[in-house]
């Protein structure tokens, strides 16, 4: 039997979302190779759109192949002649396009640079970058900067209209144009594993394959740039959740808080290789930046023996440090939860109804907002606080939490 991709062996679709989530997953990893091989980065997501449609149309009917990558490469591939067949240098191009079928390099660093170039605007980089390189949809990438899907759209589309028009090259850039990128792509990086840790959708809790992409891409990035200690606080900080994992979700996906989960099932080792990771880079640079903070701050929960024991006022400290650094409003929500341990849960909220304006509609805020008011004895509006935040909220497994919440409110 003919098969796409030259695997014979195929999976039942059990689902729409499977479907979707197994298309995007893969789609999201062809563009780089198709720009290497075209040249065009337009044409090439016009080919990865191409081949997505086709998988729609025959995966439901014939099963989900045995190398996803492998069939969507060969169907896009057999698009692009047509494109190669119209450009004034195919020839040369046509014998490589035309070579034995290999399922597609991963060359998503490289497109990350090319995405990150300084002649974009720092959040168009980052939503382009999300949306093609890493094949998050835009109400992802939406909730990620707290924006409306219609404003993340024209960033996307201003951005590529850019690449086009400019020439931007398909490269890793030289030594000296690193630094001018290196913030908007550890920004990707980062975004990228927050959505697949807990995801924005309804369509599932979290992502492994997003998680992992994200610490393949900054190992990656740590090996090109071992110097840089930023690159290096990341792969620390996303070591330090991983290790986690075990103990995120019970075993029928309810959400486990981190005051609630079993410390001597988490990931010891990698506990202390991340830990000892960020030590040598804070020893060789005395002047921690953002990413290190944040792997300082998930440290000092990954090295408490118990809940009891986190040291909340060095969490608190590290905050501080970070709101220097890096100000933003779910930071001092964050720097507010550390608070109701060391001073209170009155102190707490009044130090979050300050972010009123700013997070209203973020439903961690309400959540948060909600447990302050319980501990403070204000159940009538804590419960109005875990509803707004329930209205706000996609990822099932905190939803379910919520509700769980909810129905145990007095009254």
């Amino acid at each position: 039997m003919h098969t796409e991709g030259g695997s014979a062996r195929r999976e039942p679709v059990r689902s729409e979302d499977e479907l979707a989530r197994v298309v995007r997953d893969h789609a999201g990893r062809l563009a780089g190779s198709l720009v290497s091989l075209l040249g065009d980065f337009a044409a090439a997501e016009d080919l990865v759109q191409d081949a997505v449609e086709v998988a729609l149309k025959r995966w439901p009917v014939e099963g989900i192949p045995d190398r996803p990558d492998a069939w969507l490469f060969t169907v896009a591939k057999r698009r692009g002649l047509d494109v190669l067949r119209r450009q004034q240098n195919y020839r040369a191009k046509l014998a490589e396009y035309q070579a034995p079928v290999q399922p597609p390099p991963d060359d998503r660093l490289r497109l990350i640079f090319t995405c990150c170039h300084p002649a974009l605007a720092r959040e168009a980089q980052v939503a382009l970058t999300l949306r093609v390189v890493c094949g998050l949809t835009t109400a992802q990438i939406a909730a990620a900067f707290l924006a409306s899907e219609s404003a993340v759209s024209q960033r996307i589309t201003r951005a590529k209209r850019k690449i086009t028009d400019a020439g931007i090259p398909y490269r890793i850039p030289r030594d000296d144009e690193l630094p001018e990128r290196l913030t908007e792509v550890l920004t990707v990086i980062y975004l990228l594993f927050n959505e697949g840790y807990l995801s924005s959708t309804a369509e599932r809790a979290h992502s492994r394959d997003l998680v992992d992409d994200a610490e393949w891409l900054t190992a990656l990035l740590h090996g090109l740039l071992p110097n840089e200690p930023e690159v290096a606080g990341l792969l620390a900080l996303i070591r330090l959740h991983r290790a986690r994992t075990r103990t995120r979700f019970t075993p029928t996906g309810e959400l486990v808080l981190l005051a609630d989960q079993d410390r001597a099932l988490w990931d010891h080792d990698a506990i202390a290789a991340a830990t000892g990771l960020l030590t040598r880079t804070a020893r060789r640079h005395h002047a921690p930046g953002p990413y290190q903070l944040q792997a300082a701050i998930a440290a000092c929960h990954s090295e408490a023996a118990t809940w009891s024991e986190t040291d909340w006022p060095q969490i608190r400290v590290l905050y501080d440090m970070l709101l220097v650094l890096q100000p933003s409003p779910v930071t001092e929500l964050h720097r507010a939860v550390a608070t109701s341990y060391v001073d209170g849960p009155a102190t707490a909220l009044a130090d979050l109804d300050r972010l009123s304006d700013d997070l209203t509609a973020y439903p961690l805020f309400h959540a948060t907002r909600a447990q302050f008011l319980r501990e403070l004895g204000r159940d009538d509006e804590a419960r109005t606080a875990d509803e707004r935040a329930a209205d706000l909220t996609t990822n099932p497994a905190q939803l379910e939490l919520l509700h769980e919440r909810l129905s145990n409110h007095p009254g």
